[in-house]
């Protein structure tokens, strides 16, 4: 009977891409009434099990799915329902007073901003500008003011990715349903646009990539049953397929990489006979993932090969390995040398790039956008971000995700920046102050003891 309630939840999300697809202009409705019902939800409840929190985690796991099914008002409309639930979820549960570091932030981002609105204030695209640069940093800066040392179990925390991953199922499912014959569009190693559901690679991997990690952390920590093992072994693989089949590498290697990290965590964390079932279950799922790569590399022709080893459709090796962002970001740090104090200003480097080579091009790299317009006071806010969970982290030894948040943060600044509000609400749950109130599970025994 344990096995009904989460069957059901992803039976649901299935149906519901396929409903998507079936009727696109739901998808609308759907977004709305995401936010709608969570906003009910939070007052009803006074948010008193976090309801703010999952439905952010669930809106975050949807704004890929719903922007590329055109189901948002605005382009932003991700953001800023974080930003407003998370207000409200503070206003009926407060937040700690000792979240100055986040307020120092936004200090730190004020010069740039004035520096923007004076510089940018003649382009005809200013307040989209504007916004598009600093709705990532101000949705960081409420959802982490919420999260910092919010007193969580670990059991709620698993229950917040799973709000995240759930409907990165149902984008996964209208992936498959949209994608066309792949002999007909695979042409070349480049990001493809048809195996993403028309919408941009990089974002569609970023999320897959993610949502490989939670349900592989829920494979690893949350299957107390042989069906539920099943099951999330099935996702994780399934997300990982589609992953690559978008040939945006970015969000892939991330997930990856966060698997890794959290393999690494429980392992240290593990006693002798929890780390003899994990190499067993991680053997398994090596093999697993092993046949996927086959499969995949099987029916796109050996493309997907040449594409990880940076070679085009020939077996060339490709000049740029970041798909030609090292040029973007040369600009920005150009920038930086030009105004190395307070940097160009909020917007100034989609303007410098349009004077200089005639091209409208947002950044991809928050690191070096943050450099080129907020300057050194950028390099210290970056600081303050990087710094602030690790030092939290050391009185804060149930919070087993901390690192791979962290990682997807700072990886997926690096390659996607902060187009959407994955890595702004990810790097807060880093935040988190995490208790294990309840005993997680691998194959039915326990793999992190509870400390006393």
């Amino acid at each position: 009977m344990k096995d009904l309630p989460y069957l059901r939840l992803v039976i649901a999300h299935v149906l519901l891409g396929i409903l998507i697809y079936a009727l696109p202009a739901l998808s609308v409705a759907f977004g709305l009434l995401i936010f709608m019902v969570g906003i009910v939800w939070v007052f009803r409840n006074s948010n008193a099990n976090e309801e703010a929190l999952l439905v952010c985690a669930y809106l975050v796991g949807s704004e890929v799915f719903l922007r590329m099914t055109k189901g948002t008002v605005n382009h932003e409309f991700t953001k800023y329902s974080i930003m407003i639930l998370l207000a409200l979820g503070m206003y009926f549960k407060g937040f700690s007073k000792n979240a100055v570091a986040y307020g120092l932030f936004f200090i730190l981002l004020l010069p740039g901003i004035v520096l923007g609105m004076i510089e940018v204030s003649e382009e005809e695209r200013f307040r989209q500008i504007m916004m598009f640069n600093l709705s990532g940093p101000l949705s960081l800066i409420i959802a982490s003011i919420y999260c910092y040392s919010r007193k969580i179990s670990f059991a709620k925390l698993q229950e917040v990715l799973l709000w995240a991953g759930l409907p990165i199922v149902s984008c996964a499912t209208y992936l498959v349903l949209y994608t066309p014959d792949l002999k007909e569009v695979l042409i070349n190693t480049g990001s493809n646009f048809a195996t993403s559901g028309g919408f941009g690679p990089n974002q569609v991997a970023t999320i897959l990539g993610f949502g490989m990690f939670v349900f592989f952390s829920r494979l690893l920590l949350a299957s107390p049953t042989k069906l539920q093992l099943l099951v999330n072994s099935l996702l994780v693989v399934f997300l990982t397929y589609r992953g690559l089949l978008t040939f945006s590498r970015g969000g892939v290697i991330t997930g990856f990489f966060m698997i890794a990290l959290l393999v690494g965590v429980v392992y240290l964390q593990g006693n002798s006979n929890a780390r003899f079932k994990m190499t067993f279950l991680l053997g398994g799922f090596a093999g697993a993932l092993f046949l996927v790569w086959l499969y995949t590399s099987l029916v796109t022709s050996g493309l997907i090969d040449k594409r990880y080893a940076n070679q085009d459709a020939q077996g060339r090796e490709k000049q740029s390995l970041l798909s030609g962002r090292e040029g973007i970001s040369i600009t920005e740090i150009e920038l930086f040398l030009e105004n190395p104090f307070f940097g160009g200003g909020v917007g100034s480097g989609t303007v410098y790039r349009k004077a200089k080579f005639d091209l409208v091009m947002a950044s991809h790299n928050e690191i070096t956008r943050m450099l080129g317009e907020h300057g050194l006071l950028g390099i210290l806010g970056l600081l303050i971000l990087l710094f602030t969970p690790l030092l939290l982290y050391l009185d804060n030894k149930y919070h087993y995700f901390i690192l791979c948040f962290m990682a997807f943060w700072f990886l997926t600044l690096n390659h996607a920046a902060m187009r959407t509000a994955a890595p702004s609400f990810i790097y807060a749950l880093s935040l988190l102050k995490v208790g294990m109130h309840e005993k997680t599970f691998v194959f039915r025994k326990r793999i992190i003891p509870a400390r006393h």
